[in-house]
């Protein structure tokens, strides 16, 4: 009976490895063993890096919205919560592009939001 090596699952696994380790520094991107914690570390990097944008998008959104809100003399939260009370929906994200591409429009709703 010969002996079995596995050798081209085994080398196919080795270079999607080697693959997904393209352009990283030194022995991560040639030494399998070092290649394969490389990886592992990248990848666990990612998925954090993917909820942690979501946070810095929101923060972000929130900073333009209370930047334009106090250019026109309310707080951001006095002005959430008058949208509340008027009954007008519209999240962070559509709130922060109008209030940087459209600031008339925005002073409209800030003055509506006001008055109510």
């Amino acid at each position: 009976m010969s002996r079995v090596t596995c050798a081209v699952s085994s080398r196919k696994r080795r270079k999607r490895v080697l693959e997904r380790a393209k352009g990283f520094y030194g022995n991560a991107s040639r030494n399998i063993r070092t290649v394969y914690d490389a990886v592992n570390k990248a990848k666990s990097h990612s998925y954090v890096g993917r909820k942690q944008k979501k946070r810095q998008y929101r923060a972000l959104w929130i900073v333009r919205i209370n930047a334009a809100c106090r250019m026109l003399n309310v707080s951001y939260s006095r002005f959430m919560a008058g949208l509340k009370n008027a009954n007008i929906t519209l999240n962070r994200k559509v709130l922060a592009d109008l209030a940087v591409t459209n600031p008339a429009e925005f002073k409209a709703l800030v003055e509506k939001v006001t008055q109510a």
